[in-house]
């Protein structure tokens, strides 16, 4: 049966039933529960819940507090100002702390469209994995998203997980896929090139491998949901099998996962094409006319894909 609704939704229907089950689960959220698709969780479970208002820092030295006292915490509201308002709060409180705490960025990338550059987050993978402590994390799809709750609950150290605001379509048709921290998925296989995608990106590079597959190319295609820690066996193995690499991300070009691949392989290179963001103002746009436009949807990948091809490795 397909999910095709947003991770977001995903996450706090997940995170509602596991906390009907568990007191210790808390959710925190600053004026952003229609946002964060939290508004049944405070409903049903209003002692589990803690509203802040418009105070991301305040909300974050709070849930520090809380999971202190041994609370598995789960801090909600809009990446854009959880990796920007409060960073400091995060450093310090969270990952310098070692305060297990879960940040829960929604409508990241740029999920917030013709809003603009005050509400894109374009920096968070870049900022905070340089945070010794901290994981990230960006699933790709409801299912994977669903996992991924079911393991965090228990999971005793801080993670940024970043998701976006519209429903996404299906990468796994099915639950028989594992999500493991430190650990790429192979969706594809193929020898001629490799195509490493992470969030909502994963989607598109799949179709852009499914369309280069028609062409006669074998693109090995990765899903890397889990971009601290990052697989780098799978990209050193892909670098050696394939010789040359694309990375995907709604991310800028800097410090995200194009930088984290071009630093693993450094030492041996292969060819490598960052897709991203690049360093300019964000066009304003809906998300997937945005994505079109620095191709990082599965047109602009197979044709970047395409022209990789014609250099030599």
């Amino acid at each position: 049966m397909s999910e095709n609704i947003p991770c977001r939704k995903s996450f706090t229907n997940t995170l509602l039933e596991l906390a009907r089950k568990d007191k210790d689960i808390i959710a925190v959220t600053t004026d952003a529960r229609g946002s964060v698709t939290l508004d049944a969780f405070a409903k049903e479970l209003p002692a589990q819940f803690v509203e802040c208002g418009i105070a991301e820092q305040n909300a974050v030295g709070i849930s520090a507090g809380l999971a202190h006292s041994g609370k598995k915490v789960f801090v909600c509201g809009p990446a854009c100002f959880y990796v920007a308002r409060a960073l400091e709060q995060v450093k310090v409180d969270v990952a310098y702390s070692r305060n297990n705490v879960k940040i829960l960025g929604v409508s990241g990338g740029v999920a917030y469209g013709a809003l603009g550059a005050t509400h894109h987050s374009l920096h968070d993978i870049a900022a905070l994995r340089t945070f010794p402590g901290m994981n990230i994390v960006l699933p790709c799809d409801a299912r994977q998203t669903r996992k991924l709750v079911e393991m965090l609950v228990d999971y005793p150290e801080p993670v940024y997980i970043r998701v976006g605001r519209n429903a996404v379509p299906d990468v796994y048709e099915n639950d028989d896929f594992e999500f493991r921290f430190g650990k790429a998925n192979l969706l594809l296989d193929g020898n001629d090139m490799t195509i490493i995608a992470t969030g909502e990106t994963v989607y598109h590079a799949y179709q852009a491998g499914l369309m280069l597959k028609e062409q006669g190319i074998e693109a090995r295609i990765l899903d890397m949901s889990s971009v601290k820690p990052v697989d780098t066996e799978a990209i050193l193995k892909a670098a050696a099998e394939t010789g040359r690499i694309i990375t995907v991300e709604e991310h800028s070009m800097f410090g995200g996962l194009g930088g984290i691949v071009a630093e693993t392989i450094a030492e041996n290179p292969v060819p490598l094409k960052i897709l991203g963001i690049p360093d300019e103002d964000v066009v304003h746009g809906k998300p997937m006319e945005i994505f079109a436009h620095y191709k990082i949807d599965k047109d602009g990948i197979f044709r970047t894909a395409l022209e990789f091809m014609k250099k030599q490795p």
